[in-house]
């Protein structure tokens, strides 16, 4: 029979053998015992540790509960949870996994930081210390690859891609974009790819106002990621794929001036379809003849009024076909210092497509457009944050290698492996996590936590 202080549901027996209690009345249980294994990767990363470093805490010693260190603890493995805003903060106050991935007793120990604690903690991050997060997130991703590939790396293929991020409040800097149609912000993500892998691995992450020039900041983001990585990396070539919004003299001038090989797409003008006219009719007959979508690959050499000297452009004449439609021209084009020929160089451009896989992750599993703060820094202390989650979970899916997550994105790892019921267990000696004896994953559970250091 329920009480005032247990809850309980009882299902009819319709359906089932007998009557069905559902009661909660479980102590010092938890949706999340997956969690450990963000803790036992963030341990030996030192991510956290390393973030806290970059920031001053102003508050009076005699008045601190929670610790820099804890608070940045909360949030990001609150994230790697599901729990996007800081208002999760009052359903996970005393949550005894949440407790115990913060060094805490997760019985009796103190409860976690409530949602007033976490927004000021948010709103008081600086310029300076945002700079300094940004470079330990890059150094500790790309120190991972380094770990992995042992230092040695043939080529290394940089690519930033920007996205919008949506904004519904009186946010600063937040503008209205005509591309996107909306108020927005336009963040950029940095990612790293090594050889011939197809993974790519997430190492910078930088907000910009909402109508900020697409190619706002690639210099300064690819100097310094360049820079690192020749450190890491000194017999490592370089490569830099980047969509048409990049496009001017000035970044592919920067790009020759860094010695890297470069693809980048060029918006379409009347000169450079002329250009590509005969090809284009070549790849109407072709289309007409099969009556499918045609594909020809040419190149040229041609120097825009902005440029100081002529360059090799690659263009893709394409005839699209869809049943029911009409055939539509669709010419492409790119420049590049590439010297192999032409449908090679376009097949490295299209390369970068898996980039939208990485955004989406970003954006659907960690929310990193969760961005309702009215302070432009705070915000962008939220999208750090949302990236020091996705590094512990790209460093999960890597050790996840030959198992069923071994390619699994961030909502699937974390249904698989973090939201697992848990009950905890203190004695004098120990802590026990009970976990299911009998899920879909344990097998690959049980793999990941010993590669975390588990034994």
């Amino acid at each position: 029979m329920a009480t005032d202080c247990i809850a309980q549901v009882t299902f009819p027996r319709d359906g089932f053998v007998k009557p069905v209690v559902a009661r909660c009345d479980q102590p010092d249980a938890s949706t999340d015992g997956g969690v450990l294994l963000g803790k036992a990767l963030d341990t030996q990363l030192g991510l956290t540790a390393r973030l806290a470093a970059c920031l001053d805490d102003a508050r009076q010693p005699g008045k601190v509960l929670h610790e820099t260190i804890e608070l940045l603890q909360q949030r990001i493995f609150g994230l790697c949870g599901g729990y996007a805003d800081c208002n999760d903060a009052a359903r996970l106050v005393h949550d005894p996994i949440h407790k115990l991935v913060l060094g805490r007793d997760p019985i009796s120990g103190l409860g976690l930081a409530s949602q007033p604690t976490l927004s000021r903690f948010e709103n008081v991050v600086s310029a300076r210390e945002l700079r300094a997060m940004t470079h330990v997130l890059a150094d500790t991703a790309i120190a991972q690859q380094r770990r992995r590939l042992h230092g040695r790396a043939t080529r290394i293929t940089l690519d930033l891609d920007p996205t919008d991020d949506p904004t519904h409040g009186q946010q600063e800097f937040a503008f209205f974009n005509g591309h996107y149609d909306t108020w927005c912000y336009l963040p950029i993500v940095a990612t790293v790819t090594f050889n011939d892998e197809p993974a790519q691995f997430a190492v910078a992450a930088v907000l910009r106002p909402g109508k900020a020039p697409a190619g706002l900041g690639a210099r300064g983001i690819l100097r310094a990621l360049l820079r690192k990585l020749r450190v890491a990396f000194p017999a490592a070539s370089f490569r830099v794929r980047l969509d048409g919004g990049f496009a001017s003299a000035k970044l592919v001038t920067f790009l020759e001036r860094e010695g890297v090989e470069y693809v980048v797409a060029m918006a379409s003008t009347r000169r450079w379809e002329k250009r590509a006219r005969r090809l284009m009719g070549r790849a109407r007959v072709l289309s007409r003849q099969t009556g499918e979508t045609a594909h020809l690959y040419g190149e040229t050499r041609y120097a825009a009024q902005t440029w100081t000297r002529k360059r090799r452009v690659i263009f893709k004449a394409e005839v699209v076909r869809h049943p029911g439609r009409a055939p539509k021209n669709n010419p492409r084009f790119v420049v590049t210092n590439l010297t192999t020929r032409p449908q090679a160089v376009y097949e490295v451009y299209c390369q970068r497509g898996a980039v939208e896989n990485r955004l989406k992750e970003l954006h659907h599993g960690l929310e990193m457009d969760r961005t309702r703060c009215s302070r432009f820094l705070a915000n962008q202390f939220r999208v750090l944050l949302a990236l020091a989650a996705y590094i512990l979970f790209q460093e999960l899916r890597r050790r996840a290698g030959k198992t069923a997550c071994a390619d699994a994105q961030v909502t699937t790892l974390r249904e698989r492996l973090i939201k697992l019921a848990a009950w905890v267990e203190r004695s004098a000696r120990r802590i026990v996590v009970h976990l299911p004896q009998t899920f879909p994953w344990l097998t690959t559970w049980r793999h990941l936590a010993r590669a975390v250091g588990a034994t």
